[in-house]
């Protein structure tokens, strides 16, 4: 998503934004707004397409493993590109930007177009990186990095059996 539509997001009609949309904050200038995030720093990242309770639920568990929670949102192009279907991502960036955000355990929340986060990673540099239980941490892009540099990283256990496919799936039928 391009800077111009991530101000855009924040000023749209005119009307003074949200004050949860000031924590959506473009990739292209991480260099700018990282160093506001306390550390350590919990980075976790997904498509978050249909937010769900499962979601929210690894979302808090995440936020409580450091001082502040960055979560990265696939774009629109990267989340077609994992192979959920013809039609995924259900909402766009835009709104599972605004979604994410208006979280209370979400501090900040970006974006990345690759097929995964690893330049994202490399780049913000956190101490604790996290996904959901269905992720083995040897398949977790950036595990080696941040385990390089004495950080930490975890695969959450689900507590919620939910899942933006099978809630399609049941809607569907």
């Amino acid at each position: 998503m391009p800077a111009a539509r991530a101000a855009g997001l924040q000023q749209a009609g005119g009307v003074k934004p949200a004050p949860f949309e000031q924590k959506i904050r473009p990739p292209e200038s991480l260099a700018q707004w990282i160093g506001e995030l306390q550390r350590p720093l919990v980075f976790t990242n997904g498509v978050f397409d249909i937010l769900h309770r499962g979601h929210v639920t690894y979302l808090a568990r995440s936020r409580a493993l450091g001082a502040a929670l960055l979560v990265a949102l696939n774009s629109d192009a990267s989340a077609r590109r994992l192979g959920k279907g013809p039609d995924r991502p259900i909402n766009r960036l835009e709104d599972r930007l605004a979604l994410a955000a208006a979280l209370a355990s979400v501090d900040a929340v970006t974006w990345f177009d690759q097929d995964t986060p690893q330049a994202l990673i490399a780049a913000c540099r956190p101490e604790v990186l996290v996904k959901g239980g269905d992720w083995p941490v040897e398949r977790i892009a950036g595990a080696d990095e941040v385990l390089a540099r004495g950080g930490r990283v975890l695969s959450i256990p689900f507590e919620h059996e939910r899942s933006t496919s099978a809630l399609l799936a049941r809607i569907r039928q």
